[in-house]
């Protein structure tokens, strides 16, 4: 939020770095292993699917887990690293390179969303509270910044606050989006380990994509709690 120039604003230029880095190591790092073919010379989706195949799912009881699997649909979507498990459909969405690729990026990439839909069928909490409280997150997102901007630049105190108020639901959200993403990258190494679908070498490279996109989420977060903190400063120097 740079729509109030002062000196808060040096309290966001961390977070900018992060953000620049992890955007190019992300790229980098996917575009290098996307160029390594697997020696399975399974696509992204095959593999997807027999993990989903072979997945352990956590019964009503809870005290044990079965390789009882997932029915879970699997897509191509347009679009690079536009990979995504959608908890409302309960659908696989897997960027074109990935869906019909055999590289290591591309089983690291699938294996990663698949790890989000073993997450929903075994009621993973972290999970289940991002989607909860993700209607509340989109709407106060979208209010935020209007209350935000009236309460900065026309002086209006409760706005603001409010506005903060608001921005801080969003900044749970991303807080909270962190362990999603670290167990799904954990349960994706441990799924393709256990299938023998990556050789050790290729294991290795598919932990260097994860990595650098999980670093993506961490860079968002920090992003978001410094702009909190700023927006908190803003508003005790104005009381």
């Amino acid at each position: 939020m740079v729509l109030y120039p002062d000196s808060s604003l040096l309290l966001l230029i961390p977070g900018i770095i992060l953000s620049v880095w992890a955007q190019f190591k992300v790229k980098h790092t996917y575009a290098k292993y996307a160029e390594i073919a697997t020696r399975s010379g399974l696509t992204g989706a095959e593999v997807a699917q027999l993990i989903m195949r072979n997945a352990e799912v956590r019964t009503a009881e809870g005290a044990r887990t079965y390789a009882l699997g997932i029915n879970c649909p699997i897509q191509a979507v347009p679009g690079e690293l536009t990979d995504h498990y959608d908890p409302r459909e309960r659908v696989l969405r897997l960027s074109e390179g990935v869906y019909h690729g055999r590289s290591i990026a591309a089983l690291g990439v699938a294996a990663h969303e698949v790890g989000h839909a073993i997450q929903h069928a075994n009621l993973y909490s972290f999970l289940m509270w991002r989607n909860a409280i993700y209607p509340m997150v989109s709407i106060s997102s979208t209010l935020s910044w209007p209350l935000l901007f009236g309460g900065i630049i026309f002086g209006i105190g409760p706005l603001l606050k409010i506005g903060i108020l608001l921005f801080s639901l969003a900044v749970l959200f991303t807080l909270i989006t962190l362990p999603v993403e670290f167990d799904a990258s954990k349960r994706a190494i441990r799924a393709l380990a256990s299938g023998g679908y990556l050789t050790d070498d290729e294991l290795y490279g598919a932990k260097k994509v994860l990595s650098a996109a999980a670093l993506t989420y961490v860079a968002a977060a920090a992003m978001a709690l410094l702009q909190l903190l700023r927006l908190i400063l803003i508003a005790r120097g104005r009381d």
